[in-house]
């Protein structure tokens, strides 16, 4: 079905009248509108990993504009890339088990493209079909499991669109919490790029790389090594819980922090499922699983511990200050 487009100004003063709405009358909104062709995720000096709590509005409003961009894969390494938002990856999704999610998919590019949530029980000849250039489409669906799930484009060849930089993470929150409180939260997407040279000096898709799973590049967030040159910065002490998310589109992601153990990974995203004392764990393309630990003062690297991929961008800091934080392995 087919909606019309979000305009930015209005998304944005509705969002903050809903906003003012629920902090005068002391009441949750009922809906939460986010429009990310206003609202684009902070990209510079470093994809911004940090997470915030999502709203307690029980119905959330995505619009979500399709555009192609000229992207940075490393440093001084320039890709024609496609993009969710703006950005690689896109923006990050944060709901609550049980939200009503509400997509608004417009495609501001020159090609057909889509949408694929994994969070999603729908039918997918209607939520995840193609819309061509200038066309918008809406659906909605309620967000039944807890856990970080991966967001993508669907139209065919699915590997072309995934490697172009066309996926994100949606975090969906446990209805009754994780059962540990976190003192801060990190979303990490990891994925591959398949680059060659092209046009101008600027990188575009190595197709046949792809098809033989020969990655230029694996990365954290979009971009190699970004996180070495801007660690995570956390405080020595505090619970810290990592959303990871395998976009692939080919590789395994073999999660680990050097210097530390997993004190739970919450591999399906229930809470009941919690696994203790964990050093590494395995999450397929496509796939996605939470991680909670504590640090020391001092630098932790994280990667993936298949270390060819890791040599290719997929390695970056957490930086645990000395002001320590009491009690927060409790």
């Amino acid at each position: 079905m087919t909606k019309t487009r979000l305009v930015v100004g209005i998304a944005a003063a509705a969002l903050v009248g809903i906003a003012a709405y629920g902090f005068a009358g002391n009441v949750a909104p009922a809906v939460e509108r986010v429009d990310f062709g206003g609202t684009q995720r902070a990209t510079d000096p470093a994809w911004a990993a940090e997470l915030s709590p999502p709203s307690k509005a029980p119905v959330k409003e995505f619009g979500i504009p399709v555009t192609h961009e000229r992207i940075e894969i490393a440093d001084g390494v320039t890709y024609d890339g496609w993009t969710f938002g703006g950005t690689v990856p896109g923006p990050v999704l944060h709901v609550r088990q049980g939200d009503r999610v509400r997509i608004t998919l417009v495609n501001e590019s020159d090609m057909p493209h889509s949408i694929d949530l994994h969070a999603a029980r729908v039918a997918m000849d209607d939520a995840f079909r193609t819309i061509g250039p200038g066309e918008e489409m809406s659906f909605e669906f309620e967000a039944t499991e807890p856990g970080a799930f991966m967001v993508h484009c669907g139209t065919p060849p699915v590997l072309m669109h995934i490697m172009q930089g066309m996926y994100m993470a949606i975090i969906v929150e446990p209805r009754g919490g994780w059962g540990t409180k976190a003192d801060r939260e990190f979303v990490l997407v990891q994925s591959e790029f398949y680059a060659k040279p092209g046009a101008d000096g600027v990188m575009g898709p190595d197709w046949q790389a792809a098809t033989t799973k020969q990655p230029s590049w694996v990365v954290f967030n979009g971009r190699a090594f970004q996180y070495k040159a801007n660690p995570l910065e956390v405080k020595a002490g505090e619970r810290v819980r990592f959303f990871v998310v395998n976009a692939g589109p080919n590789m395994t992601s073999d999660f680990h922090i050097v210097g530390t153990i997993f004190d739970r990974v919450y591999p399906d995203g229930d809470p009941a499922h919690a696994l203790s004392g964990v050093q590494t764990w395995l999450i397929p393309a496509g796939g996605g699983a939470v991680f909670e630990t504590t640090f020391g003062p001092g630098t932790y690297a994280f990667v993936t511990h298949s270390f060819a991929d890791a040599e290719k961008g997929a390695v970056g800091l957490v930086h645990a200050s000395s002001a320590v934080v009491a009690d927060a392995a409790n």
